[in-house]
């Protein structure tokens, strides 16, 4: 807001002037002086509907006694004084003082306390201040990718995970920070020097050009493996679950992320699928032909903007 001008205007000062005839209006410009507040805090000092303070806070506003912050998508409200017209200052101090001693406002000031008191004392004031626009709050101050970054963390530090089918590198970028060793298997060379300049500032990664259906890995050597997008590509995708099990230690998992079952017949032509995703039943059936004691499958959700078939997520637990 900017300095508040005085008009010459008679209806437009009259307008302004009786924004101060209201005392539910000059509580809440009480409780905005001491502090900056949201709607839910002001309401509970004023014992108000808060759907009244937002009526009382846009009058307000529209006629320029109080100044509006945005917060993500919660709106703060505070009075400036030193932002009033010398007009409106002096009609405020007036009407403030001139009203002083009604309980009301000692009452409004003994809530405004606890109000405080709360938002010092735990964080429950602040999400009981800006509710359900926490969400949109969350993403703006800090993005949308960091859950599952800081999730990572679940893995043990001294692993090493396999990368089968690595292509471009993309699971070894998220797993070589947390694990002790990334092994980045794939079959075209081309695919291993895109992966070894993108991914050239970690030394943790070793890389190795090999088939998927015959792993250049000793048997238990890794204690996890990801196959991100890799099994409808090939002609076997059974025998390399198989080689992926056999590369396992006791207790190790195989992460595989693909395409559920569709019907997208040009994906055979433009990019050489070899299946047209995966049913349910075919991956499990595949993990109990390789060994695993336990298989877990979920669909994950779509991502709006995507434009290829849905994914799924399937675990492959060996046992010990």
């Amino acid at each position: 807001m900017t300095d508040q001008k005085p008009t010459n205007r008679p209806d437009e000062w009259l307008a302004n002037l009786t924004q101060l005839g209201d005392l539910a209006r000059v509580r809440l410009l009480r409780l905005v002086e001491r502090t900056e507040l949201g709607v839910g805090e002001l309401a509970t000092a004023a014992q108000l509907p808060q759907s009244t303070v937002s009526r009382h806070l846009k009058a307000l506003h529209d006629h320029g006694w109080i100044i509006k912050r945005s917060e993500g998508t919660a709106s703060l409200y505070r009075l400036d004084e030193g932002s009033l017209d010398p007009d409106f200052r002096q009609l405020w101090e007036t009407t403030r003082d001139r009203l002083a001693a009604s309980p009301v406002f000692a009452d409004d000031a003994s809530r405004l306390k606890e109000v405080l008191g709360s938002r010092r004392s735990d964080s429950r004031a602040f999400f009981g201040r800006i509710g359900g626009e926490w969400h949109e709050l969350r993403h703006e101050l800090f993005g949308t990718g960091f859950g599952v970054e800081a999730m990572l963390g679940f893995l043990d530090p001294s692993w090493v995970v396999a990368d089968l089918g690595c292509g471009t590198g993309d699971a070894a970028e998220r797993l070589a920070p947390v694990v002790a060793e990334v092994i980045a298997v794939d079959r075209e060379a081309s695919m291993l020097d895109a992966s070894k300049k993108r991914l050239r500032e970690f030394d943790n990664i070793r890389f190795l050009q090999g088939d998927l259906m015959d792993l250049p890995l000793e048997a238990q050597s890794v204690d996890a493996a990801v196959m991100m997008l890799v099994l409808h590509h090939l002609p076997e995708p059974a025998k390399a679950l198989l080689e992926a099990a056999k590369a396992l230690r006791p207790g190790g998992v195989v992460l595989v992320v693909d395409m559920v079952a569709h019907d997208r017949e040009t994906y055979r032509q433009t990019m050489g699928h070899e299946h047209l995703g995966f049913q349910e039943d075919e991956m499990r059936q595949m993990g109990r032909d390789a060994g695993f004691d336990r298989i877990t499958w979920r669909r994950l959700r779509p991502v709006a903007t995507g434009k290829g078939p849905g994914l799924f997520a399937a675990a492959f637990f060996k046992g010990r």
